[in-house]
């Protein structure tokens, strides 16, 4: 009987204990749910509340225009507040393995089945292996700096939050929209390949399947409707999970990778060296203008970096994943476009179809059909993990106001982005359906190579500019050295494009070495990384700016034309709606931090006066007992 009654004594002071845990994790979640819900509900934001409001902040423009130019973003806003923008968090579930497949699945396919063949048979030749090393240094160098970045701020909006930290709203909005369009227009460039390579599987010509409309444009009249299904169908597995699309990428990328090692052994077996007797038939200049296109070849690996928020261990992940894939691809990239030259000569090279037709042509018609459906692969692994990245891009940037708050949303059952998703794949359908090859291939190349130049400037500029500790003096150098950088790669950049002498390279380049100099001799480094950092700071960043910016001038003019309306479309959108949204949400950010910074300054002071109480009045207790 005793031991009975101890035992629901025992019984009753655990049910008591779990009862007061409950409550005290009930009364955690609500704190939590309170939280969630201050984030989840509708911001209204002053500006748009009504037309007299929005009059105002019209006649303030140019004084929020200095404010957001000049203003900078912190690491604590966008790996915080902003995350809870979203309602839901991202769930947590890729490794370094799962980021390397997700690198080499959103490069390989889109750059070396779409853009070779046209590149050889038209500006290059043969040498199209150099344009891959020079275009392939550039994106390594890029890798380096986006891989720091990711790992010091691990959230969806990559390129996009960097920018925001270290050089402010306007140009990441700049950027941004850039980045978005990067992606828009290389889905629509793949999509596109991939229905020229599925005609080629039904033993039919690259454009059977497209719809010809002759009272259109010669760019925009060739109309592709399968493009505009498949791209519906990736959206379908984009938005069901991420740890879901991660193992059927590296499934499909794996399968990839056999049919690439095809192409290349049986693809050598029918090399003849006199193909490769022209090397440089369209002389030096065809290199970096292929270059220039080509770097398209390496654009997905900024993918990955949006993928930080729902990596496990960034700090060990991200680089792995990021140098890992950007290392094989371009390995991979040089020995197909060798292969390809040695089987046929440059100039029956085919523009759409390159290596199924170049099987054909050797007598291995059997084989294109494997090489079409090892594309296929590779191309569709290219659209799910660009409709993965890109989703992401835009959802951070809505976190911010820029743009629709409901573009912010993470759907909670999936985790995803689904809002983010079905726009951008919506948008990239309807260019997919209209639009080229070439004048994608040239519009992508110019935004993804002005976007990763501005990266490099913004790692130069956290590594020696940081927020609080470097000096004015030290500042005015740092700047007067980046102009000379910025200045003597554009002039490089310029005079490539209107010469083929080379005398001025004898000036422009040892002007770029002087500036790189100038920033490591004359500028004390002022923040470190915790984690992972690039390598030789400042060379390498400032290398990448260079070469970048070098490469723009490989672009036709009409490249340069189409960019700058785009940038200009941007800047109306932002000078009428985005620059007071993004305004609006600044000052309410620094509007709580106050009043947070008051609350706790409120319980310090509450919690003192308590302290001397207690201890008052155990000292009178104390004194009476004595």
């Amino acid at each position: 009987m005793r031991l009975l009654k101890e035992f629901y004594t025992i019984k009753d002071w655990l049910w008591c204990t779990k009862l007061c845990v409950i409550e005290e994790h009930a009364e955690e979640i609500m704190e939590g749910n309170d939280e969630n819900r201050r984030y989840s509900e509708a911001i209204t934001l002053e500006s748009f509340e009504s037309l007299s409001k929005y009059k105002k902040a019209l006649l303030e423009t140019p004084w929020r225009l200095v404010d957001r130019v000049t203003g900078r973003s912190m690491e604590e806003v966008e790996l915080v507040e902003m995350k809870r923008r979203s309602h839901h968090d991202m769930k947590k579930t890729l490794t370094w393995w799962d980021l390397i497949w997700f690198g080499m699945g959103s490069v390989i396919g889109s750059g070396i089945f779409v853009l070779t063949g046209y590149e050889v048979r038209n500006h290059v030749g043969p040498a199209v292996v150099l344009s891959y090393v020079i275009s392939g240094v550039s994106a390594m160098l890029s890798v380096f700096c986006y891989t720091e970045f990711a790992v010091e701020i691990p959230v969806a909006g990559g390129s996009f939050a960097y920018l925001r930290v270290e050089l402010g709203d306007f140009v990441a909005y700049i950027a941004s929209g850039n980045i978005l369009l990067e992606y828009v227009v290389g889905g629509a460039a793949v999509a596109r390949s991939w229905t020229s390579y599925f005609a080629t599987l039904c033993n039919q010509d690259s454009d059977k399947f497209l719809i010809h409309i002759h009272h259109l444009s010669a760019d925009y009249s060739h109309l592709d409707p399968i493009a505009v299904a498949v791209l519906f169908i990736i959206g379908l597995f984009a938005v069901s999970s991420t740890k879901g699309s991660s193992r059927f990428n590296y499934l499909a990328s794996i399968l990839h990778l056999l049919v690439l090692l095809f192409i290349i052994v049986a693809g050598l077996t029918q090399a003849r060296a006199a193909n490769y007797s022209s090397f440089l038939p369209f002389g030096p200049r065809g290199i970096f203008q292929a270059a220039a296109v080509l770097f398209f070849a390496y654009v997905g690996f900024d993918a990955v970096s949006t993928m930080a928020e729902e990596t496990k261990n960034p700090g060990r992940d991200i680089p792995l994943g990021l140098i890992g894939s950007m290392t094989c691809t371009t390995l991979v990239y040089c020995m197909l476009s060798v292969t390809l030259c040695l089987m046929q000569r440059f100039s029956e090279v085919d523009e759409n179809a390159a290596f199924s037709v170049a099987f054909e042509a050797v007598g291995m018609s059997w084989a294109k059909y494997i090489v079409a459906f090892g594309a296929l692969k590779g191309m569709t692994s290219v659209l799910l993990v660009g409709a993965v990245g890109q989703a992401r891009y835009l959802t951070h940037i809505a976190r911010t106001q820029l743009l629709p708050p409901w573009l912010a949303k993470v759907n909670e059952r999936t985790g995803t982005p689904i809002n983010a998703t079905v726009v951008m794949l919506g948008a990239t359908a309807i260019v997919a359906f209209f639009t080229s090859l070439d004048v994608l291939a040239n519009l992508l190349s110019i935004s993804t190579l002005f976007l990763f130049s501005l990266v490099a400037l913004a790692l130069l500029v956290r590594r020696y500019c940081a927020r609080g500790v470097a000096t004015q003096p030290n500042i005015v150098k740092f700047v007067l050295c980046i102009a000379l950088i910025l200045g003597s790669s554009v002039a490089s950049a310029v005079y490539w494009a209107n010469t083929t002498k080379w005398v001025g390279y004898t000036v422009m380049v040892p002007l770029w070495l002087l500036g790189t100099v100038g920033i490591w001799v004359l500028v004390p480094m002022t923040k470190k990384p915790k984690v992972w950092g690039v390598p030789l700071v400042p060379f390498l960043p400032s290398a990448s700016i260079g070469i970048n910016v070098f490469l723009l001038g490989s672009l036709d003019k009409a490249s340069f034309r189409r960019f700058g309306l785009w940038t200009a479309i941007l800047l109306v959108y932002y000078l009428f709606v985005g620059l007071h949204s993004s305004y609006d949400m600044a000052q309410m950010l620094k509007k709580e931090r106050v009043e947070s910074l008051s609350e706790s300054k409120l319980d310090e002071e509450n919690v003192v006066p308590s302290q001397t109480e207690s201890g008052t009045k155990n000292q009178d207790h104390n004194n009476l007992n004595n």
